[in-house]
């Protein structure tokens, strides 16, 4: 293996692992999925500027969506609050459970003495807010950068004006190009298989849905294919946005929909791993074991990126020839053997 190729596995596995040690999965991810959007776009209309126009238009209307439903679940909360909470304080007497609330205020004291004093409160939500603004502008660069890769891919935009043709710079820059590519090939096949996981998902939560009646149902349905999309994460905000819903409706409906939720969660589970690992020609259990691993070495990142980094390695893997060592043992013992005869 030639200099340049050994430089382009590890620049490729300093990038996941300083991710992982820096925070910055969910940046990557924003890279990965941007430039396959842009992708896809480009796919339909065969024009980047197009393509781009489009994709703009879709993270404004996502970002546009996610501030409306969150002022809207923020406006609503003490109404649902007071709906429901007398709901379950009759429901927890007639059971002989004390509840250590009895209305929003009260309840709302409650989470402030369990996170600790009003001081630390506010401090934790201060770290939050810090927290979360550092990981949207990571994300917007991360939405940038997608963009200009999928303008111009290369690290090496200048090479024909370099004196040398094939000098070290413009053959590492190949070599490293070819490497992530090959990883985004990875990301792609996976996504594929998220599409139609997304698509199962979507059936039987439409399915529920339509049974239960409840309230925006066909914006509930094309809410959740979309967060489909975005694997485990998606489906903890489709299904928090449904339990909302439910809750404006009854207690009861809320909790009936989250139990409803979390076991079809646990049970694409493993429908993530039958799909995804027929999808890379992995077992289930090996696609398992990466799920495990990637959450507790990245976290949520991690849960997404494990089937990827699981189906590159097999892919990179097939593409090195191996020759058997007992057959070079043979070779080496076989005049030992004659002269010994002999």
């Amino acid at each position: 293996m030639i200099t340049p190729t050994r430089l382009s596995y590890v620049v490729l596995a300093a990038t996941i692992v300083l991710a992982g040690l820096l925070h910055l999965g969910a940046p990557l991810l924003v890279v990965l999925f941007s430039y396959f959007a842009l992708r896809q776009f480009y796919f339909l209309t065969k024009r980047k500027w197009l393509a781009l126009i489009l994709f703009g238009v879709v993270v404004a209307g996502i970002a546009a969506a996610a501030v409306f439903l969150t002022r809207a679940a923020v406006l609503a909360l003490p109404d649902v609050a007071d709906t429901s909470i007398p709901s379950a304080s009759a429901w927890a007497q007639k059971r002989q459970i004390e509840l250590p609330f009895t209305d929003f205020e009260s309840l709302r004291q409650v989470v402030i003495d369990a996170l600790g004093q009003e001081a630390n409160y506010l401090r934790n939500v201060a770290n939050f807010a810090r927290s979360a603004t550092a990981v949207l502008v990571f994300c917007i660069l991360g939405i940038v950068a997608a963009g200009s890769l999928f303008i111009k891919t290369g690290l090496d935009p200048y090479r024909g004006t370099h004196r040398l043709k094939n000098n070290l710079y413009s053959i590492c820059c190949d070599k490293v190009s070819m490497r992530f590519r090959d990883f985004y090939r990875a990301f792609a096949t996976v996504m594929g298989a998220q599409i139609t996981i997304s698509f199962i998902n979507t059936v039987l939560t439409a399915i529920f849905l339509l049974a239960v009646r409840l309230p925006h149902a066909p914006l509930l349905i094309a809410v959740t294919f979309l967060c489909g999309l975005v694997p485990i994460v998606g489906n903890l905000i489709s299904n928090t946005i449904i339990v909302f819903v439910a809750l404006t409706v009854s207690l009861k409906l809320a909790i009936f929909a989250l139990v409803f939720l979390v076991v079809i969660h646990k049970l694409e589970y493993f429908l993530n791993s039958k799909i995804i690992g027929d999808r890379i020609r992995n077992p289930v259990w090996l696609t398992l074991i990466a799920l495990i691993i990637g959450e507790r070495l990245m976290g949520i990142p991690g849960l997404i990126l494990a089937p990827v980094v699981l189906n590159y390695l097999r892919v990179e893997m097939l593409t090195v020839e191996v020759r058997p060592v007992q057959e070079k043992v043979e070779l080496v013992e076989a005049p030992a053997r004659e002269s010994f005869r002999s």
